[in-house]
């Protein structure tokens, strides 16, 4: 039998001593620690850790909790246990610009991404033909201001129903309500077409050529009640120049959305990307 694979995040107080306990317990599992990250975030005075081991094919989750049991009560540490083995499943959801999708599908397919697409939702039919290609379910959800309420419903339903860890926003060109944002905290990544905070809301690229910009990027950012404001996870720029048009700045622009969305889910996927009020802390590989 394999050996078992787990991946522990954990946040507290920056106090001494944490990571020589977390060491000293996964020592006594017969585990071998693989990976570690930590970082002491001095504004908010939170410390930060990650921690990717291997152990005897019999060790737990349940059991790795219960072994930190002391280490969780001596330093008040609020952690979570992942079996780095498993596949998360994910929707993804998209309008009618399909670029950021079909990478991503792609990633996974080569397997640079671990995930499953367990459904692609749309408000447009377009990307039926891209669910069917690809082996995935497709759920067509149109969506209107009077429809809003239970378009999101149905939304939730198919989350429940198909155990999706994450949606992700693939220009899915829709602002998601802010209680559908909060019950989904933490577990939607949107990409936006603007390296932000600059140019928010519609049509940045059109923003951007009007202010004579010399670059133009992409931000992945975990989704909240403020439109393209959430912590951002990603972001990535190219060079333009003031013979570019507009469209060339959209088309240039689609190569960054897809790159950055794609290394964004990555992150949050494989447990690098850890919550500090309004920023994020990335652990990076």
């Amino acid at each position: 039998m394999s050996d078992s694979s787990f991946i522990l995040t954990l946040t507290s107080a920056p106090l001494p001593g944490i990571i020589a306990a977390v060491g000293t317990t996964i020592a006594e599992l017969d585990g071998n620690i693989i990976e570690t990250n930590q970082h002491w975030d001095r504004g908010t005075d939170r410390f930060f850790l990650r921690v990717a081991f291997v152990g005897p094919a019999r060790l737990t989750g349940q059991a790795v909790e219960q072994a930190l049991g002391p280490a969780v009560a001596r330093f008040g540490l609020e952690f979570r246990i992942a079996d780095a083995s498993h596949r998360p499943c994910i929707v993804a959801m998209v309008s009618k610009f399909d670029h950021a999708l079909l990478h991503l599908l792609y990633q996974i397919r080569v397997g640079w991404l671990q995930a499953e697409v367990t459904a692609i939702v749309s408000n447009h039919e377009e990307a039926r033909t891209i669910a069917e290609a690809a082996g995935i379910r497709f759920v067509h959800l149109p969506i209107t201001p009077a429809t809003k309420p239970a378009q999101e419903a149905a939304l939730l339903a198919l989350l429940d129903e198909t155990g999706a860890e994450a949606v992700i926003l693939a220009r899915y060109m829709q602002v998601l309500s802010d209680d559908l944002s909060r019950k989904l905290s933490g577990r939607v990544i949107n990409i936006h077409h603007s390296f932000l905070p600059a140019f928010k809301g519609a049509k940045p690229y059109h923003q951007a050529y009007e202010r004579g910009v010399k670059q133009i990027g992409a931000t992945a950012h975990y989704v909240t009640g403020d439109l393209d404001e959430g912590p951002i996870i990603e972001q990535d720029v190219a060079r333009v120049s003031h013979a570019d048009t507009a469209e060339d700045l959209v088309a240039i622009g689609r190569d960054i959305e897809s790159r950055v969305l794609a290394r964004a889910v990555k992150l949050h996927l494989e447990r690098r990307v850890m919550l500090s009020g309004s920023r994020t802390v990335i652990f990076g590989k």
